[in-house]
């Protein structure tokens, strides 16, 4: 009967010392885990009338696109927002920047240091701006294969999301129709 009660009382006692390291564990934020979630899109549709202008702005069906990924983008609390600068980039990033009430970072993609972007974007959620080609590429550098290849030129609608857990990396590519209007 004794050792009835010894093991009994060690059978209490370990589960309530299972139940405090449980506890513990689930006390903990997120930010203790190290998450960080990249959304990269191309900008919107540009104005395409001049062929010889390397800097245009976007038509209406883009400047639509940029308010619906505003709109995508708007349960997410967004902690930067970066693109690079060029007219139709800095007006696709416009809508969310204004909606979050954050200041556009920009970035040159040649120029990037890939470690010190991901150190500087610990446990944020970024929203990143960049082109058919640039996008891809940075979600490439951000994942560590040359998993992406250039975007087609048509393609305004893709969204690639990183997310990074404790150095453990996810993507996932994602199309967003738009029912945009047309015209210029």
């Amino acid at each position: 009967m004794k050792l009835l009660k010894i093991v009994l009382s060690l059978v209490v006692l370990l589960f309530f010392l299972g139940c405090k390291e449980d506890k513990t564990a689930s006390e903990e934020s997120y930010s203790d885990y190290g998450i960080s979630t990249f959304y990269f899109i191309r900008h919107a549709e540009k104005d395409r009338s001049n062929p010889d202008n390397v800097d245009p702005e976007l038509t209406q069906k883009g400047l639509g696109r940029a308010m619906h990924w505003a709109e995508i983008l708007d349960d997410v609390t967004l902690d930067a927002i970066y693109t690079t600068d060029y007219e139709r980039a800095t007006m696709t990033a416009a809508p969310t920047s204004v909606k979050q009430d954050i200041v556009v970072e920009y970035y040159v993609p040649e120029e990037i240091n890939i470690e010190q972007f991901k150190a500087d974007n610990l446990n944020k959620k970024v929203l990143i701006v960049g082109h058919s080609n640039t996008t891809p590429q940075f979600v490439n550098l951000m994942i560590g294969e040359d998993k992406y290849s250039p975007m087609d030129d048509y393609d305004n609608g893709s969204m690639y999301i990183v997310q990074i857990i404790n150095g453990t990396v996810t993507d996932m590519r994602l199309q967003f129709n738009c029912n945009c209007p047309e015209g210029r």
